[in-house]
């Protein structure tokens, strides 16, 4: 009985993982995500400037998945040209603390990978 129960509750975690990666996954969302992390309200160029190789039309993709899923939030401001604001919403906010152990573990890869 315990082990089907250990079972059941690792399958759930398991899904769990493959839910976040579902809303994570690609190879933008992270750097994305990164970029209005490090600087809180990002404009659509700024980040667009801070993720290399990304174009317009992918980057603007990505942010409307990532309004969709509730973890950006846009603001266009009353300027002129309109100038295009996003943020991280209160859900997104709870990602800080896997950017920074993203971070964390990318450093010592780098070092570990070029042996020093």
């Amino acid at each position: 009985m315990t082990c089907n129960y250990l079972e059941k509750e690792h399958k759930n975690e398991m899904r769990a993982v493959q839910d976040s990666m579902d809303v994570l996954s690609g190879k933008w969302k992270i750097a994305i995500i990164s970029s209005i992390c490090y600087y809180n309200k990002r404009r659509f160029s700024d980040i667009l400037d801070d993720i290399d190789g990304i174009s317009n039309k992918m980057l603007s993709k990505e942010l409307k998945e990532l309004e969709l899923n509730k973890l950006v939030k846009r603001t266009v401001l009353d300027s002129q040209p309109v100038t295009v604001q996003y943020e991280l919403t209160e859900h997104g906010k709870t990602l800080q603390t896997i950017i920074n152990n993203l971070t964390e573990w990318g450093i010592k890869h780098r070092k570990e990978i070029l042996g020093k």
